[in-house]
């Protein structure tokens, strides 16, 4: 019965190593998975970063695009718009249209006053608002 029950002991020996020794690894490969684990959360980090600076840039060239095509289509639209409007008009009535462009172009490309007293002054005035002893010394 002792060799049964050496038998016993054994495997029972044997099942508690084996339980110590997967404990033990089991131990090491929790700490490698994790170690991997911090490892691929840094680089998710970046790729992330990496990814949201990209969209960032891909976001703002389509903003400027598509700006762009809108002013060109715009403009696109008024000149088609102009064109088809003068199309059907007399050829008196484009005369006094064009007329009227032209006059209302002059007007707006006129100098607002404000924009006049704020040009610069010729020499001589200068000269003339400049320091009483400066003025003096013309004669000298």
């Amino acid at each position: 019965m002792t060799a049964l029950t050496d038998g016993f002991k054994d495997v029972f020996l044997a099942g508690v190593g084996a339980m110590a020794l997967g404990a033990e690894k089991s131990k090491e490969l929790v700490d490698q998975l994790i170690a991997k684990g911090e490892i691929t959360v840094e680089q998710g980090k970046e790729i992330n970063a990496e990814l949201t600076q990209r969209v960032g840039a891909a976001a703002d060239q389509a903003a400027a695009t598509a700006q762009a095509d809108a002013a060109d289509f715009a403009t696109t639209l008024k000149h088609d718009i102009l064109e088809a409007q003068m199309a059907v008009m007399t050829h008196e009535e484009r005369e006094q249209f064009a007329a009227k462009a032209a006059e209302i172009a002059a007007r707006d490309n006129a100098p607002s006053p404000e924009a006049i007293s704020q040009a610069p002054k010729p020499a001589d005035a200068v000269k003339e608002e400049a320091d009483p002893y400066f003025n003096g010394m013309e004669g000298n």
